[in-house]
């Protein structure tokens, strides 16, 4: 039994008649126009293009050396702000046939009906529905036409309306939207512009809703940010008004569906050969691993790869605000937290979740991130036969990574002094791995750092490997070397119980 009904009156149709469309033009795309088209066709070329191929070139602004610095500097002051993207051609013409198809369409569609059906059960569905609103419209279209009109529409009813295009593309790793005029995307590391729109901020504040109620949450005006995941595990947060000034802000941090190992990271250019040997045996070894670096940087794409050189015999658990830790084990369970309801009752917090996973018989706990005091809870886990475990937090160097983790102890309620906790984190990590996003778009593996002991009231630390700077190509990549310090590392002794020494101090000298 279908679940649409048809519109009563003049514009339903008698089965098996055959639509009429009047002497409506065919939908041409502005990618590939007749010859000879009239201005009076159905869809005319957009004002902004024709002038654009009217006026001539514009001189280029800047006949500095593009390589001197202050000629970049006076080029950037000079620059004229983009503003938004807008859609041309055959995609403008479908968003326009969309807008005029989209309030016709839900006339004859029930809703409740519609959520039960599968993407193309519902594509088989709305054909002759679409046929139908076309018909009343005037409207013919080809089939490509056609094809791309029934995507949009479902994308609009079932899925994330214009984002699907960007969260199907494989090169995009980021997205950005601020506000429903303006959404930005990351390719290979540089932010650019995109070529879609909301139509206003209804629409996009709808979207904002059906993505986090998805996983369990809300957003709205009483509770205005929200930390969600999509179904391939892509990272979510939305800030809705009043706290976001031009509206509904979306920010989409994407993951490769192949999982990344060390391997690709050092065929990538992240880490040198011998940095690879090196973090393959601390993952191997049992190492207390903290991976510190900026937003964006690759910190949770590190410790998945870390994660892949885990025992497959040992349990693994995981503790997240939104999961988006994808370990490659057999025996993992992700556990994440929980907000307060609309009271502010029931929350779970991730220091919760450590204590609870150390009644759970865990060979390793993993930190998604830490913001606060739950980094106690962690260090209390690593020194109680947890070895292993790892985290990620924010920092830009492993020594400010070693003052954040003592500031966010102090700012709980556990009343310890400085120098016990000092002396906490000297005997709970071994490594700290600082990974960071350079200027060109690059993540590297900056530096490899051994935690060794307390030395008075101040913790010592080794540096086995470092990135160093060297130059920049014309191209603005960015040129530089990993290196060794040649030092004998202190965590020799862990990697010898595990029969790794000997590789190990090779790789590090």
């Amino acid at each position: 039994m279908s679940a649409f009904g048809r519109k009563n009156g003049a514009g339903g149709m008698k089965p098996g008649a055959r639509p009429t469309f009047g002497v409506a033009k065919a939908m041409h795309g502005g990618d590939a126009p007749h010859p000879g088209k009239r201005a009076d066709s159905q869809f005319p070329p957009l004002p902004d293009d024709e002038a654009k191929e009217r006026a001539p070139a514009a001189p280029s602004s800047s006949t500095s050396d593009p390589l001197d610095p202050m000629a970049r500097l006076t080029d950037r002051a000079n620059a004229v702000v983009e503003g938004p993207a807008e859609a041309t051609g055959f995609e403008a013409s479908v968003h326009n046939i969309k807008e005029q198809v989209l309030p016709r369409l839900l006339e004859r569609v029930d809703p409740e009906a519609a959520a039960t059906l599968t993407k193309d059960e519902l594509s088989e569905e709305f054909r002759p529905i679409i046929m139908e609103v076309l018909a009343e419209l005037k409207v013919t279209l080809n089939r490509r036409e056609q094809f791309a009109l029934e995507k949009v529409l479902i994308d609009e009813l079932l899925g994330f309306g214009p984002l699907e295009e960007l969260l199907n593309d494989a090169d995009v790793s980021d997205i950005m939207i601020n506000g429903p005029e303006q959404t930005y995307i990351e390719k290979k590391g540089k932010l650019q512009l995109a070529p879609i729109r909301f139509r206003d901020e209804q629409h996009l504040f709808q979207i904002a809703q059906r993505i986090v109620n998805q996983v369990g949450r809300r957003v709205d005006q009483t509770t205005p940010l929200a930390d969600a995941r999509l179904k391939d595990g892509s990272r979510v947060n939305v800030i809705v008004p009043p706290l976001s000034l031009k509206g509904t802000a979306i920010s989409i941090r994407k993951f490769s569906e192949k999982p990344i190992t060390i391997d690709m990271l050092k065929n990538f250019g992240s880490m040198s050969e011998k940095m690879a040997t090196a973090l393959k045996i601390a993952g191997a070894c049992r190492m207390n691993i903290v991976i510190s670096g900026g937003t964006g940087s690759g910190k949770t794409t590190m410790l998945n790869a870390l994660s892949k050189m885990i025992d497959p015999g040992e349990r693994v658990l995981t503790i997240e605000d939104a999961a988006e830790l994808r370990l490659q084990q057999p025996h993992w369970l992700p556990l994440e937290t929980r907000p307060p309801n609309l009271e502010g009752q029931g929350a779970i917090t991730i220091g919760d979740l450590v204590k609870n996973a150390l009644r759970m018989r865990p060979d390793r706990i993993i930190l998604g991130e830490i913001r606060g005091a739950e980094c106690f809870d962690l260090l209390a886990a690593m020194n109680t036969g947890h070895d292993g475990s790892m985290c990620t937090l924010h920092a830009n160097s492993p020594r400010e990574c070693l003052g954040r983790m003592e500031n966010m102890i102090l700012m709980g309620d556990i009343k310890i002094p400085k120098e016990a906790i000092s002396r906490q984190i000297a005997e709970s990590v071994d490594l700290i791995v600082q990974v960071k996003r350079l200027r060109d778009g690059s993540r590297r593996t900056t530096n490899i750092t051994e935690v060794i002991g307390m030395e008075g009231d101040v913790i010592v630390t080794q540096e086995l490997f470092k990135f160093e700077y060297l130059d920049e190509s014309e191209d603005g990549k960015i040129l530089g070397e990993f290196r060794a310090s040649g030092l004998r590392p202190y965590t020799l002794e862990k990697a010898r119980q595990f029969g790794f020494d000997q590789t190990y101090l090779e790789a590090c000298l």
